[in-house]
């Protein structure tokens, strides 16, 4: 059975409100890591580029910071969730003199991915294996013979 491991990636202070960066993070949310690349790469929100760069990063993190290989097909967003990042108190003006106070608000946006390690194949599955395929390859070219 195979082991399952997991890492993350941690994206801080996107310019983004997270409200509005929690409706993309929600679109790829319990996902396999290749289907949320897709969708994100085809979603019309500025919070999607973000979202993906942390997918993508927690992804890379899994496959290269593990001491054993992970089979990509495997690979899954376990947690994703955006939080309140930074806010920066900025004044706009206003008339009489009178500065009118906003905020803009930052995200954070936390991904965690798991992956199950590559089952290896033993030396009897390989000679299994090689036996299959030489008897499939046998069986095409007795077709091919009879379509002649």
């Amino acid at each position: 059975m195979a082991d399952t491991y997991f890492a993350h990636a941690y994206i801080k202070g996107v310019e983004s409100q997270p409200r509005k960066t929690n409706v993309v993070a929600s679109l790829v949310r319990d996902r396999y890591v290749a289907d949320a690349v897709v969708i994100l790469e085809h979603t019309p929100r500025k919070a999607a580029r973000p979202v993906l760069k942390a997918v993508e990063s927690a992804n890379a993190n899994l496959l290269n910071n593990t001491k054993v290989s992970i089979d990509p097909k495997t690979i899954r967003i376990a947690r994703i969730f955006v939080t309140s990042g930074s806010r920066m108190r900025r004044y706009k003006p206003a008339s009489r003199g009178r500065a009118l106070p906003y905020e803009k608000i930052s995200s954070n946006i936390y991904v965690e991915v798991a992956g199950e390690e590559k089952v290896k194949k033993t030396a009897s599955e390989g000679k299994k294996d090689a036996k299959k395929s030489a008897s499939k390859s046998s069986d095409k070219t007795e077709v091919e013979k009879e379509k002649k």
